[in-house]
């Protein structure tokens, strides 16, 4: 398909707000595969914005909050469809097992075709339609092109497990997730029992089969977070809609059961 043949959506970006000072920030014309959630955090001291996209169209602009003191974004993980908006912010933050990854540029594809199997076929199994393209329209002022370089954004601060994220008056601690990558985190607040996962979990059909995924780590970290179940209030993923408690328990035990696989994609309000 020719990328020129897209209708242009503007904006190009969705905005909702979840409570807890918590915005979610979306690319709507992107396919449920490749769409990643952003989310933005209001600090006193700072804002955090946890994963920042596919950068096929400008972020920052979404995400800069009038009197904010400043700004830090944090790839949960590197993969394209989280870091392509990340080399917009001066204040940059990733996992020491993946940081090296943002210091060179990126190709990213919104072609169909460029995923292999063991990324598509799960989603396939799930109920998810594939076509050609992977966006069913184009930012403003176009695609431009279907595979694009992604900038260069390297990290300013190396993340491991048990750092804070310190926004004043609010916290956030660094898990170490690995599992669906090597440096996969989340970023977990006691006080209000709000965890951001990643991809490490998502209400969707979890990918173990990448390069770099490991199916032993993965598995422990689906028994930590099932442990940790009993104090999160909330989950914000990486992909598809928020979740409580109790889901959190019933994705986990799905993938320790091996039963991930048969996730049936719904649609559900987000």
């Amino acid at each position: 398909m020719d990328p020129r043949s897209l209708p242009v959506r503007e904006p190009w970006f969705e905005r909702r707000d979840t409570g807890d000072g918590i915005t979610l920030v979306t690319e709507p014309a992107v396919h449920p595969f490749l769409r990643c959630n952003i989310w933005h955090v209001a600090g006193r001291d700072r804002d955090l914005v946890v994963d920042a996209g596919l950068g096929l169209a400008p972020l920052r602009r979404e995400v800069d909050r009038p009197g904010a003191a400043g700004l830090v974004a944090v790839a949960t993980h590197t993969h394209t469809d989280h870091v392509g908006g990340l080399w917009e912010f001066d204040e940059r933050a990733a996992h020491r097992a993946e940081a090296h990854v943002l210091e060179a540029p990126s190709l990213a594809s919104v072609v169909t075709e460029h995923f292999p199997e063991v990324c598509l076929g799960p989603y396939r199994a799930a109920g998810y339609v594939f076509g050609p393209l992977l966006v069913d329209a184009a930012p403003p002022g176009g695609l431009g092109a279907t595979v694009y370089e992604i900038p260069p954004a390297p990290a300013g601060r190396s993340l491991v497990e048990g750092d804070v994220v310190d926004l004043g008056e609010r916290a956030f601690e660094v898990l170490h997730l690995p599992g669906h990558s090597p440096g996969s985190i989340g970023l977990w607040e006691e006080a209000t029992g709000v965890l951001f996962s990643g991809d490490a979990l998502y209400d969707g059909p979890l990918l173990d089969e990448l390069d770099g995924s490991d199916v032993d780590a993965y598995e422990a970290t689906c028994r930590r977070l099932r442990d940790l179940a009993a104090r999160v209030r909330v989950v914000h993923a990486g992909h598809e809609p928020s979740f409580g408690p109790e889901r959190l328990i019933e994705l986990c035990d799905a993938y320790l059961d091996g039963h991930s696989r048969r996730w049936r994609h719904q649609a559900a309000p987000r």
